[in-house]
């Protein structure tokens, strides 16, 4: 899985190396839908401080397309488990989609003998 990383504030791009080992250890399981993963860390209100950290995750999926989470926290690591979770749930949701399409399409398809 590619990994690319952006961030303009230089305290964000201080977390690439633990946003990349975060991804991969949230996507494990789902390494294999997910061929390529955009993570953008920006500070809304730069220096002011407040819940101003923007994490926006987006997986390029096989079968689902492009999935993008975006989260807001005080501090970077928040908003990066934030926008990895809801990224990792819409995955396994539409996994858990095509499969029940898959077998309802399965249920339908006349048999031989009913020919």
């Amino acid at each position: 899985m590619q990994v690319i990383f952006e961030s303009r504030d230089t305290e964000g791009r201080q977390f690439q190396a633990l946003a990349e080992q975060r991804v991969r250890f949230v996507l494990r399981r789902l390494s294999w839908l997910v061929p390529q993963a955009s993570i953008r860390l920006s500070d809304v209100n730069g220096p002011r401080g407040g819940i101003d950290k923007r994490c926006q995750v987006e997986f390029t999926t096989q079968g689902s397309g492009r999935i993008v989470s975006t989260a807001m926290a005080a501090d970077w690591r928040a908003a990066l488990e934030g926008a990895l979770a809801r990224a990792a749930r819409r995955i396994v949701r539409s996994v858990r989609r095509s499969q029940m399409r898959e077998r309802m399409q399965l249920r339908q398809r006349p048999f031989a003998a009913d020919l």
